[in-house]
């Protein structure tokens, strides 16, 4: 567990590595800015969409920093790590399943190098692409330990907080939160995907899956992609009415 140090905005992680306490951002009462797409970047550079750009902080991570720096210059005080499907069940669709934490580690510390100490580095996870218990043959337990396998590795490279991001559904976004729990106690930013009306794509509503975010330790909820901007500020205000928690779109 991350182990809180002297100085006001930094404290040092289970591996003795200084990093910025995120929660000092969160306390000030004014909008911040993450970073875009990733993988967008990626391919109008030329990376085809066949190719794992997960792979790509191994073989090409100049490529992958190029783009950090340059939400950096556009004003982004957060930046996502490139690992949104870096976790063992989509990278073996690569063949690359063993390759996790490595891919992982590396993603963060390209991103902390090109943040240096001025913008945050947040490690990103995403759905697992399968479904589990009880829609499908993945148990929870099985999906936790692929969640921390992922965490485990962004830890390491220095990010300073987690988003879950694009999750449908709420089961399978727990036990991403309880897996990064069992590590760190950095701050979590749990944001889903919604239909028009607002609901996950299991049928969720916003006064509902806010409320058990909540419950669980997220310290932002949020929204993003799927649906247009007034969706998701529509599904924002229910989610503001349930919560105290920081919205995040």
């Amino acid at each position: 567990p991350a182990q809180h140090g002297a100085g006001p905005f930094r404290f040092r992680d289970g591996q003795g590595m200084a990093m910025r306490d995120f929660r000092q951002l969160l306390a000030s009462d004014r909008a911040h800015v993450f970073d875009g797409a990733m993988g967008t970047m990626l391919y109008t550079r030329g990376v085809y969409i066949n190719k794992c750009f997960d792979e790509m902080n191994l073989t090409s991570p100049d490529l992958v920093a190029g783009v950090h720096r340059e939400y950096i210059r556009a004003g982004a005080e957060i930046l996502e790590t490139n690992t949104y499907g870096a976790n063992r069940i989509k990278l073996a669709g690569h063949g690359l399943e063993a390759r996790v934490g490595d891919i992982n580690r590396r993603a963060a510390e390209i991103a902390r190098e090109a943040a240096g100490d001025s913008v945050y580095v947040a490690g990103a996870i995403g759905p697992l692409g399968i479904r589990i218990e009880p829609y499908g043959p993945t148990s929870t337990d099985e999906a936790r330990a692929v969640f921390r396998e992922a965490a485990e590795g962004l830890l390491e490279g220095g990010v300073d907080l987690f988003v879950l991001e694009t999750f449908s559904d709420i089961a399978e976004i727990h036990e991403a939160i309880r897996a990064v729990r069992e590590i760190s106690d950095l701050p979590i930013v749990a944001q889903m995907a919604i239909d028009i009306n607002g609901n996950t794509l299991y049928g969720t509503a916003p006064e509902v899956f806010a409320t058990r975010l909540d419950a669980w330790g997220a310290d932002v909820l949020g929204l993003n992609r799927s649906v247009g901007p007034h969706a998701i500020l529509s599904a924002a205000e229910r989610i503001r009415a349930a919560t105290e928690k920081r919205p995040a779109a």
